[in-house]
């Protein structure tokens, strides 16, 4: 079973009349990632609310294939664009909600930006796994170059669509984009260059500057693999224009 969620724009459990049971017994209490901890269900409501007392939705295999079955119908292969953008809006409202919740949760009296990067991003990612979103890893060793690499484990677009040879986790290259940009407030784009849908053992995505991935975009298009696109940007090289035919 698979998790999606709806954030409220405050983190407080009073715009739905909500709070977390335990939150309530435990306040100083960070260890809440098992399945049970993290969420609540509230019958009498018909809500299903996680710690920091936002709305979840649980959907089935069956929604995700018949969300993208049924932008394909209706919008051809634009549904990638709408399935990025869909993934974009929920980045950036996520990271408006997370810079809510996240200092409040630890006490922190600083802001985010003096805190060190990886240290936040798991901090962000952790509730992400436990509503079935998958493990991730982050390379921030090209941070400097404008780029930086994240790798999915167990993309839950990717396991419900299966081998069909192409990229198909766009949702989750729009909520990268949208999170880091509205974190760092500044424009940022993705894009999968390697997925399980294509017989990988992982999805591997690149975040950056648009010139990074219009790049990548590229040499994609041309056949390069996941590995080579790697090695070109690391080398520096970019493309500026493409050859005439």
């Amino acid at each position: 079973m698979t998790m999606t969620r709806s954030r409220p724009q405050a983190a407080t459990g009073d715009r739905y009349g909500v709070n977390h049971l335990l939150r309530k017994k435990y306040p100083k209490r960070h260890h809440h990632y098992a399945f049970w901890d993290f969420f609540q269900f509230d019958s009498d409501r018909g809500t299903y609310t996680d710690w920091n007392n936002a709305r979840n939705l649980l959907v089935t295999e069956d929604f995700i294939i018949g969300l993208i079955e049924g932008l394909e119908e209706e919008v051809g292969p634009a549904s990638s664009v709408v399935m990025y953008k869909i993934g974009e809006e929920w980045g950036r409202r996520d990271a408006r909600f997370f810079q809510e919740w996240f200092p409040t949760e630890y006490g922190y009296e600083q802001g985010i930006k003096q805190m060190r990067l990886p240290y936040v991003l798991e901090a962000w990612w952790w509730p992400c796994t436990t509503q079935g979103w998958g493990n991730w890893e982050v390379d921030l060793s090209e941070q400097k170059h404008g780029f930086m690499f994240i790798n999915i484990f167990d993309s839950v677009v990717a396991r419900t669509l299966g081998d069909v040879g192409r990229p198909v986790c766009h949702l989750y290259a729009g909520l990268f984009a949208g999170f880091f940009s509205g974190l760092i407030q500044k424009e940022l784009s993705c894009i999968e260059i390697q997925c399980y849908a294509m017989g990988e053992t992982y999805c591997k995505f690149l975040l950056g500057k648009q010139d990074r991935i219009d790049a990548a975009a590229f040499w994609q298009n041309e056949g390069a693999s996941a590995k080579d696109i790697e090695k070109r940007l690391r080398s520096g090289e970019l493309v500026y224009e493409k050859p005439k035919r």
